[in-house]
Formats: C-alpha cells, sequence, structure tokens
C-alpha cells in the first residue's frame, strides 16, 4: 500500500509500504478520508516526536478486514475512528480528565511503524483497545462527516468545561474551523457569542453559524466595541495561540468569568498574568485538550443530524498522493481556506 511517511522535520515522503496485519481482536480499515489537524502540524514542524512514523488521526473509512474476535463489525462497515480511548478506571478517569489517562495517551490506531493515527495512508489497523470509539457512519452521511467526528468531540469537550448558561455572552477568538465550531455548539447551547478574527471571510462565516457579532481582531477599537456588544462577558475561548489575546479576554471577562485555553499546546510557552484577578475576582483560567470518549454518541447525534454541517467548513481536499500540500495548505491558511482533508475517495 501507500502511505505518507514522516521521515524528520518538514519531511513528509510518499513510500509503499506494508498493509497492516491484524490480530484476532482487531480491524483492518481502507482510508476514505483523513483531516488535516494542526496538532499533527506541530509535530511535522517542531519534530516533537522521532520518526518514521505516519500521521493523521481524524479519519473514516470501510472496514476491510475482521479479525475474529471483533464480531460487533463487519466487512463493509463505514466507520469513523477514534484514535484515543481512555481506561475508565484509573485516577483520572474517576475525574473525568480523560486526557491524563495512561491508557488514553496510547494511540491505538497505525499504519505501521510507531502508532500515530495512521490516516495518511491506504489502510490502518486498529487496536481491540480502541475499538470502543468506532463509531459506524449512518447511510445517508459522508465519510467527511465521519472523520470530523474527532475534531467536534475535543470542541464539545471544551464548551462543556464552561460554566456558562442560556442567555450568558461568550467571546470566541479566532474562527478558523476550530473557533467556527465553538461558535456553532455555544450558539446551539443558548450562549450569544461575540466572535473575533483577522479575516473578513471567516468574520462572515462566524455570522451565519450563530455568532451576534463579528469583530476584526486588529481593530484599535476592538475592546470598546466588544463592550458595547455586551456589557459582560461570561467567558472567553482563545481558539488561537495568542497571549495578547488573553490578557485581553482576562480585562474583559466579568468577576466569576472563565478564559479557557485551546490553541496553548506548544511547551514552554509564558506570560506575566495578574493574579488578584484569579484570587479577588475569581477569573478561572482553564484548560481543554484533546476529547472525551463519553460525549460520541451526543458528537454523532450532532454532526450526522448536520446540526453542526461541518461538510460547509471543508473547503480544500486533496488525494493522498498532494498530502504535503495538504499540510502547508493547512499550515499557512488563506482567506479561503478552513478545514482541510486529505480524500482518498478524489483521483490525483
Amino acid at each position: 500500500m501507500r502511505g505518507v511517511v514522516y521521515r524528520g522535520v518538514d519531511d513528509l515522503r510518499l513510500e509503499t509500504m506494508p498493509v497492516p496485519k491484524i490480530g484476532a481482536d482487531e480491524l483492518l480499515v481502507r482510508v476514505a478520508v483523513c483531516g488535516v489537524c494542526p496538532t499533527d502540524l506541530k509535530k511535522i514542524h517542531y519534530g516533537t516526536v522521532l520518526p518514521p512514523r505516519v500521521f493523521g488521526h481524524e479519519t473514516a473509512g470501510t472496514v476491510a478486514l475482521v479479525g475474529k474476535k471483533a464480531q460487533k463489525f463487519r466487512v463493509g462497515d463505514r466507520v469513523a475512528l477514534h484514535h484515543h480511548v481512555p481506561c475508565l478506571d484509573c485516577h483520572f478517569c474517576r475525574h473525568k480528565a480523560f486526557a491524563q489517562c495512561a491508557g488514553y495517551r496510547r494511540t491505538g490506531i497505525t499504519a505501521g511503524f510507531e502508532p500515530a493515527g495512521g490516516g495518511y495512508a491506504e489502510y490502518v489497523r486498529v487496536m481491540s483497545f480502541v475499538l470502543p470509539g468506532v463509531v459506524k457512519i449512518p447511510p445517508r452521511n459522508s465519510f467527511l462527516e465521519g472523520a470530523m467526528q474527532e475534531p467536534v468531540n475535543t470542541v464539545l469537550k471544551a464548551v462543556r468545561r464552561l460554566a456558562v448558561l442560556p442567555g450568558d455572552v461568550a467571546l470566541v477568538v479566532g474562527q478558523g474551523p476550530i473557533g467556527l465550531m465553538f461558535t456553532r455548539l455555544l450558539h446551539l447551547r443558548g450562549i450569544k457569542v461575540i466572535a473575533t478574527d483577522l479575516m473578513a471571510e471567516r468574520l462572515k462565516l462566524a455570522r451565519q453559524w450563530g455568532a451576534s457579532h463579528a469583530l476584526r481582531a486588529d481593530d484599535e477599537k476592538l475592546a470598546d466595541k466588544i463592550r458595547k456588544a455586551a456589557r459582560n462577558i461570561d467567558a472567553a475561548v482563545i481558539a488561537v495561540p495568542s497571549n495578547a489575546a488573553v490578557t485581553q479576554a482576562m480585562e474583559l471577562v466579568r468577576g466569576s468569568g472563565q478564559v479557557l485555553f485551546f490553541a496553548h499546546t506548544r511547551s514552554g510557552d509564558t506570560m506575566a498574568v495578574d493574579f488578584s484577578t484569579v484570587c479577588v475576582e475569581e477569573k478561572d483560567l482553564i484548560g481543554s485538550y484533546s476529547s472525551d470518549y463519553t460525549l460520541q454518541r451526543e458528537v454523532a447525534r450532532l454532526v450526522f443530524s448536520r446540526q453542526i454541517d461541518m461538510e460547509k467548513l471543508i473547503t480544500h481536499r486533496f488525494p493522498l498522493e498532494k498530502t504535503t500540500d495538504a499540510v502547508a495548505l493547512a499550515s499557512q491558511p488563506t482567506a479561503e481556506s478552513l478545514k482541510i482533508v486529505v480524500d482518498q475517495t478524489i483521483s490525483p
């Protein structure tokens, strides 16, 4: 089979490799679609993990082979995959901090080499411990919608961490694919959303996805315009790795409000904080990372019912042979680009 192998920093190569062999309690899935995720981009650009690996974890495809003990599945099933599944029994799982579970941190899908998702290859091996994370795609829905289960899950998990109630106001900083998902999911929960971004095209989309106000992030009077749009901000979501946005959000949220970090994933990124805002004003700084296995049914309902229409976020589809182009565009987005996918159902 063909796979795009990470060989070092910014070094991706289309190679021929063996089709993965599966065990009796595993699946072999022929990949149809795999989204390009910022998490993998950082690994590729900064070399945070050792090569060789095959990345890609927002994956959907067709079951090609079923192990004798994996009898909940049949050859031909169209499925969405989750590469991390928690043990549900450890200290972290009992506290619903699934991303900190040692079992969860194991990657259970591979195209070969050290497991890393494998979606940038023709076939992947799905190991037994992540089989509970496999979601069957309804006949009316597409592989694209299946592949978007994982990113929507990560955003819904973060939304659930916010102590907002219907009628509250949330500021969402950044209206890329992740920011737009936040805008939509918060809107569906009855939250008034004020969206900011640098691109006019994305601000237009933010309004379509539920934002009551969409403002230029580089406007010198941005803070005044936000205060005019809403007297009080109850929560702020930082969907871009901007420390300046964090500082401004801390000033804008009301006492007892929350600032949620979603994009600050690079180790060593620090900034000054006025701790009196946390102590005296009781403002919370919180983070959210990765997905929540227990939300899978709700995510499937939202995506497959198209309450959150993920196909509208997908602007560019590249064949497997053009994976490096997909990674390059996702790394340097344009005004026209949003969610980028590697789609093996299209011709080169």
